[in-house]
């Protein structure tokens, strides 16, 4: 009985969506966001039913407010939570443009690719050979490689997309790499150089640098420092070393920024620069797009 008496007073809340009374439509408006996510699929049923122009659009931007409040809450609560998962920081991000997006389906997606790459792996071979084992399967096999042709789409920073696509900028295919590579117990990590996401493979004895997005050519510390040195810049740690998740995260979302803005999308550069806003941190360094 209750939940016909909540549906009920939805309806009414909804049929006053269309009054003249700018005050009302707010109040009604922050009524039905204060109940929360929840609310969703009963507002997409109202969406469907409606032949009400203005109530159809007031429904979408319920919607989607109440879906971009819940992108950011979930990811205070990954990076509140040490954010482990680099995988689950990917799909929040990806749930801006696709919100049915759902987590398990990306990890059935990098399981398959996983589980190729571990019928190719031998875990004695030298670590060279091993990246170059993962290589085969990633960039040959799968046949990832680098979106140029459309190298600032806003799905080059979509995990979904790269993992349907096998295309990416930098970052993203940095990060298929690195999960992929973890899962089969591989020392790498992502690396914040300037300009261009890299991976670096790291124990206490070996390490070198993987680049994702030129088919995994491997390369050594020097040649950072040659890149340094042509960018002008003085070497810093970071360049070096691995870096975290979440700065991982928000350079994804720095390039996304950036996409937003090449494609004159500058409400959702404005937005993605919120969701930015819930990971940062006083005084962090930005290390170049891409």
């Amino acid at each position: 009985m209750t939940k016909i008496i909540e549906e009920k007073e939805l309806k009414a809340l909804v049929s006053l969506l269309d009054d003249e009374d700018g005050d009302v439509v707010n109040h009604v408006e922050e009524k039905i966001i204060s109940i929360g996510n929840q609310v969703i699929p009963f507002l997409e049923r109202e969406w469907e039913t409606s032949f009400n122009p203005t109530v159809q659009r007031r429904i979408e931007e319920l919607i989607h407010t109440l879906q971009f409040d819940n992108l950011k809450e979930r990811l205070f609560q990954w990076k509140e939570g040490g954010a482990m998962d680099l995988l689950e920081g990917s799909w929040i991000v990806s749930t801006y443009q696709y919100p049915d997006l759902e987590l398990e389906f990306l990890k059935q997606e990098v399981e398959q690719i996983y589980f190729e790459a571990w019928r190719n792996f031998q875990p004695d071979l030298h670590p060279f050979d091993q990246i170059k084992a993962l290589n085969n399967v990633l960039f040959n096999k799968f046949k990832f490689g680098a979106n140029s042709k459309n190298f600032h789409s806003p799905g080059n920073s979509m995990i979904n997309v790269v993992l349907e696509t096998k295309k990416g900028n930098p970052i993203s295919l940095c990060i298929v790499y690195m999960l992929v590579a973890q899962k089969l117990g591989l020392p790498v990590y992502g690396v914040n150089l300037p300009n261009l996401f890299i991976l670096t493979y790291k124990t206490e004895e070996v390490q070198f640098y993987i680049n994702a997005f030129n088919k995994g050519l491997i390369f050594s510390k020097k040649d950072i420092d040659n890149y340094i040195a042509q960018l002008h810049l003085n070497p810093v740690d970071i360049f070096y070393e691995p870096c975290a998740n979440v700065d991982i995260v928000k350079r994804v979302l720095r390039n996304l920024i950036l996409s937003f803005e090449k494609i004159g999308e500058y409400q959702k550069s404005d937005e993605v620069k919120q969701i930015l806003e819930v990971l940062m941190d006083g005084g962090d360094l930005n290390q170049g797009d891409f």
